[in-house]
């Protein structure tokens, strides 16, 4: 008999037709209130879950005694209560590596549009207000030569210091858990403490995953430490930074601008004061938002749950300890 699987997330024909071939699918079509309901319904038969962007918790996952594995088409792992999961023998896997390269190209575009006022003078162009060559008052600055410093050297900090070590001739600083003398070989990158990171970049640039400890990690504090031109850019998760304090630094002009791809809460809020700022790129959380990318993390994520569901480790398991070989 094939085991249950629920979707709460569409996936490609060929991707659909590779598991229908191999468990029986539900899918949950919307995550609106009927597909939450219907999701509830399901989980008591579920032994495997695929989806991104539902925070799973041991209320929901309660619904499910039968649950072997769950994939998300995800690298970021917050939605999940791992410790939950770990205790309950359920896989928890992810999809790192094939988001790494698109991710840090929209970093890149994050910097390169805050640097030179992309959005802010394109909307002054389709305004109808270019009316004389620009002038001071709309400079921007240069991002070739510029420090940049990254909080959070894993996959994605590394691609987006290669861009900026060897695309742009950026000085390369850094902040992690630990040094990392490879990194610091290829990039020329010199570890930092994170007060002295926030003093020295021109770039602020966060690329670490949320946590217990990162959460709120950049704060009033923080941005006092930056300078007046300080470009502070996020594509990591918004509730890494207090949101609040970002507001205050940017209407104050503490900092001078910040490229926004996350926000503590998704989608942003329409009255969100970000949106009233010229000093603000703020894109929909579109870090790895391309055809390509997101058909090989859906791919990844299938890979990983029937691997797990026929009793094999799946290759980008997260919760380590679960694994009963």
């Amino acid at each position: 008999m094939k085991k249950h699987v629920v979707l709460y997330k569409k996936l490609s024909a060929p991707l659909m037709d590779r598991l229908r071939d191999q468990v029986e699918v539900t899918l949950i079509e919307s995550l609106d209130k009927g597909g939450l309901a219907h999701l509830r319904d399901t989980l008591p038969d579920a032994q495997g879950l695929l989806g991104a962007s539902l925070r799973l918790d041991a209320e929901l996952l309660d619904l499910a005694p039968r649950l072997e594995a769950v994939a998300s088409v995800s690298v970021g792992v917050d939605n999940y209560d791992i410790d939950y999961l770990t205790r309950r023998g359920i896989l928890l896997s992810n999809t790192p590596d094939v988001l790494t390269e698109t991710t840090a190209d929209t970093g890149f575009a994050l910097i390169l549009a805050t640097a030179r006022r992309v959005v802010e003078l394109a909307n002054m162009v389709r305004a109808g207000n270019w009316n004389q060559n620009i002038g001071a008052l709309h400079f921007g600055s240069d991002v070739h030569g510029k420090t940049l410093g990254i909080i959070g050297m894993g996959r994605i900090g590394e691609a987006l210091a290669q861009r900026g070590h060897f695309g742009f001739g950026m000085p390369v600083i850094y902040h992690s858990q630990s040094p990392k003398p490879a990194v610091e070989q290829r990039f020329a990158a010199e570890y930092r403490s994170l007060p002295d990171l926030l003093k020295e970049a021109d770039f602020v640039c966060l690329t670490l995953p949320l946590t217990k400890q990162t959460q709120g990690l950049i704060g009033a504090k923080e941005f006092m430490q930056m300078g007046p031109e300080t470009i502070f850019i996020n594509i990591s998760r918004g509730k890494v930074v207090d949101e609040a304090a970002l507001v205050q630094a940017l209407q104050q002009q503490t900092i001078r601008a910040a490229g926004l791809d996350v926000f503590e809460r998704e989608p942003l809020a329409h009255d969100s004061p970000l949106l009233r700022l010229n000093n603000v790129v703020a894109t929909p959380h579109i870090g790895s938002a391309t055809h390509e990318t997101r058909e090989a993390m859906a791919r990844c994520a299938v890979d990983n749950l029937l691997a797990a569901l026929a009793g094999k480790r799946p290759q980008n398991l997260v919760n380590e300890s679960a694994w009963q070989p």
